[in-house]
């Protein structure tokens, strides 16, 4: 029985436990104290079941399954002993059979105290994380961080988003060179070499795309998640102080001149929204006052549809200047003028985009022995690869119902019955379609 466990205990009849071997090793405990008491007494109030489950388990023919209790201790922490037992007569004594388990229970421990670290570490390292996102967010100076080894975008802020001019789904997995002007690829190549090399690398003044000026970069490099990464600061140029201030409209007298301008002329800054306006576009846009106007987008009065408004600025965006884009304004009281638009992008550290707004003479109804192909033709194909195709097919349907309403009109010498014979409508359906494209003059009574 000694050599078979770390506690023997013999037991009588009723449990009362008569004798003890391997007490000397639980001096600490004083289990000498559990003679002549009830085993189920000496353990803790949970394992009382398992104790009476043990006992009556307890037979000539087996060993019982081995059960883990828990006796209260002097010392304040509970003595674990796994116990087996066996009846070797059927009336006769119950001898029954402990295992020490206090190193496993201390191991338990410890697995318990060092699951309860990591999960404190890893709060901390998730608040630090969070702080850490809301902090490159809000930056309001623009950071890009880029892998070391491939010098593609891992991270972007909103403000490096702003001074690219390119939203930040569109800046993660590029190469940081392209997102400058190919003037500036050596020096940032440069740049990085010298960072990979030795660690640390000079400012350099990078040129901005689509004319958006310069700005400083300087590089630094870190290492972490078990690869190199390198921290991007663009520093946009500033207006030097002694060049006077910079005002955000035109300055007198060209400001005078320009407000006097028979067509509209509106300034915006990059993200498209008005810096100024001069009484013509006002007039144009059924606007009051400047103020109206200052702040919001300009394709709030421009296009049709946003269809237009995104084709010419996307022109605007790969070849800096528009000429002649046929177009409407839209009035802020439903009033909806044809306009031709030019426009141009002014490159440098305060870069802005000009807009020229001239209105078009109304349109006749007749335009009988003339055939100009609408300007609409070129600024179809100039959306493929820009829209959906689906939109693309729906624009060019329109233009050629109006081109098909046109031409039988002319033919029919504005006769609306026969044109609508002619093109298998209604007069009602006719009617309605030059309505939607704005053909011909609809208050004229037609003869015959």
């Amino acid at each position: 029985m000694t050599a078979a466990s770390d506690l023997s205990l013999i037991l009588d009849a009723d449990g009362v436990i008569r004798g003890a071997t391997g007490a000397a090793d639980f001096a600490d405990e004083k289990i000498g104290g559990w003679l002549g008491q009830r085993l189920v007494d000496t353990v803790t109030v949970e394992s009382r079941p398992k104790v009476d489950e043990l006992l009556r388990d307890a037979g000539p023919e087996a060993i019982t399954r081995w059960r883990q209790v828990n006796h209260p201790s002097p010392t304040g922490t509970d003595l674990p002993i796994r116990y087996a037992a066996l009846r070797p007569e059927a009336e006769g004594p119950i001898l029954v059979l402990g295992r020490d388990m206090r190193t496993v229970a201390a191991l338990q421990r410890r697995l318990a105290d060092t699951q309860q670290t990591l999960e404190r570490d890893y709060d901390r390292l998730r608040a630090a994380e969070t702080r850490y996102r809301l902090l490159f967010q809000i930056c309001g100076e623009a950071v890009l961080v880029v892998d070391a080894a491939t010098r593609r975008v891992i991270e972007a802020n909103p403000a490096a988003a702003r001074l690219l001019g390119r939203p930040v789904r569109r800046l993660v997995g590029v190469d940081a060179v392209e997102l400058f002007d190919p003037t500036s690829a050596r020096m940032l190549e440069g740049q990085h070499t010298s960072l990979r090399i030795s660690g640390h690398a000079s400012d350099i003044r990078a040129t901005l795309p689509q004319g958006r000026g310069e700005a400083t970069i300087s590089a630094s490099l870190f290492r972490g998640e078990g690869g190199t990464s390198a921290i991007l600061r663009l520093l946009p140029e500033r207006p030097e102080a002694g060049g006077g201030s910079q005002e955000t409209a035109p300055t007198v007298p060209t400001r005078a001149l320009i407000e006097a301008m028979p067509e509209g002329f509106v300034v915006t800054d990059p993200g498209r929204r008005v810096i100024w306006a001069n009484a013509s576009f006002l007039e144009l846009a059924q606007l009051a006052a400047e103020g109206q106007a200052r702040g919001r987008p300009i394709e709030d009065w421009l296009g049709r549809d946003e269809t237009e408004a995104r084709t010419l600025f996307a022109t605007l965006q790969d070849h800096g200047s528009v000429r002649r884009y046929a177009s409407v304004i839209r009035g802020a009281y439903g009033g909806i003028e044809d306009v031709e638009i030019s426009a141009v992008a002014a490159p440098g550290s305060a870069a802005c985009l000009g807009f020229s707004i001239r209105a078009m003479p109304p349109r006749s109804s007749l335009n009988v022995g003339t055939r100009t192909e609408p300007r609409s033709v070129e600024q179809m194909a100039e959306l493929v690869g820009r829209v959906q195709m689906k939109t693309l097919v729906r624009e060019t349907t329109d233009l050629i119902e109006k081109l098909c309403i046109e031409a039988a009109l002319r033919i029919t010498r504005d006769n609306r019955a026969s044109a609508a014979e002619m093109l298998g409508l209604s007069r009602q359906g006719l009617y309605a379609k030059m309505r939607r494209y704005g053909v011909g003059d609809l208050d004229i009574v037609e003869e015959g």
